[in-house]
């Protein structure tokens, strides 16, 4: 199986040397520091459950790979609209997609039925560029259970996770999906195929698009936010809002509320990816988190008064800090 993985950074590097130890042949796209020490040296990952190291090929210019059979596209949402010109020159007839996007996915309401059935999630995918670009026949979707960071340029520390869940969007198991779950396990990952991806997308979004804009605003850790008593509560309040929005699309959460924030608290003093992003001065994930919670309340007439303000106070606070940045 020939494999590039966009975006080869923290989780696209451990999971393209995952690929390239269980036999794929995988190129890594990346750049600067990271690339050149990809090219010299490889990937080196460390972990508590057990250190390994691959050297696959590695380039700055997806244009110079040629067709693949799978592309890992493991950029953030709002990274991928840059890559389109360039995305392409990977694909071949049947070439696979898998999006990692943290999120409600641009690909959601494709293939799902339903009054919105083939629409682009607007917060995510506003010209609907995306979705052109990125058919929905190559779509796989992904989501991420596994926690990792680039401890120096080439070197990967997994923290925590091996599972990346896998489905097509029109729900059931396909054969080509199969066979890509079969590469990921066997570079040593867990890789489920869900006859429908949508609950674990909402499962994941629960935590993500209500711990990670207020880790932003608090600078807190999920420990400390889901700890609070004034915060907490708060964080409650906008996943109720997220379950009768997932609800309202047909969409039943398969763990409470309450159990959803007990298992947060229980990570500890874990810095969210938003929180980390802020302080790097980075764009922030927030349309595909949150935002886009939103525009699926809105579809439904469902309100989402807490998540509402939450998210204007989030983009507020991303504006300046990106401005801060930008002013000599």
């Amino acid at each position: 199986m020939k494999v590039a993985v966009v975006g080869a950074g923290a989780v696209g590097a451990y999971v393209g040397a995952a690929l390239a130890r269980g036999g794929a042949d995988v190129t890594l796209i990346a750049r600067g520091a990271h690339l050149a020490a990809l090219r010299e040296r490889g990937v080196s990952v460390r972990s508590e459950r057990g250190d390994f190291f691959a050297h696959p090929a590695a380039t700055g210019d997806a244009r110079g790979v040629g067709p693949v059979d799978v592309v890992i596209l493991a950029v953030k949402a709002h990274q991928i609209e840059p890559l389109l010109d360039t995305l392409p020159a990977l694909f071949g007839p049947q070439t696979a997609v898998v999006a990692m996007q943290n999120g409600i996915p641009w690909w959601y309401f494709q293939e799902n039925g339903g009054a919105f059935d083939g629409r682009p999630v607007r917060s995510v995918d506003p010209d609907g560029r995306i979705s052109a670009t990125i058919e929905t026949r190559r779509v796989v979707g992904c989501v991420v259970y596994a926690a990792t960071e680039i401890e120096a340029p080439g070197v990967i520390r997994h923290i925590e996770g091996t599972r990346f869940s896998l489905g097509d969007p029109a729900r059931g198991v396909s054969e080509r999906t199969a066979r890509i779950a079969e590469a990921f396990v066997a570079g040593g990952l867990k890789a489920p195929v869900e006859a429908d991806l949508r609950p674990e997308i909402w499962f994941k979004v629960l935590g993500n698009a209500t711990l990670n804009p207020i880790s932003a605003l608090t600078r807190a850790t999920l420990e400390d936010m889901c700890s609070d008593p004034h915060v907490e509560p708060l964080a409650a309040e906008m996943m109720h809002e997220m379950v009768a929005v997932a609800a309202a699309h047909g969409v039943v959460m398969p763990m409470s509320v309450e159990k959803r924030i007990d298992g947060a608290r229980r990570v500890g003093a874990h810095k969210t990816s938003m929180l980390q992003d802020l302080e790097a001065g980075k764009a922030l994930e927030l349309e595909a988190m949150t935002g886009a919670v939103l525009e699926l309340g809105e579809l439904a007439g469902v309100p989402t008064p807490a998540t509402r303000h939450v998210y204007g106070l989030t983009k507020l606070l991303e504006r300046t800090v990106l401005a801060a940045k930008a002013t000599p």
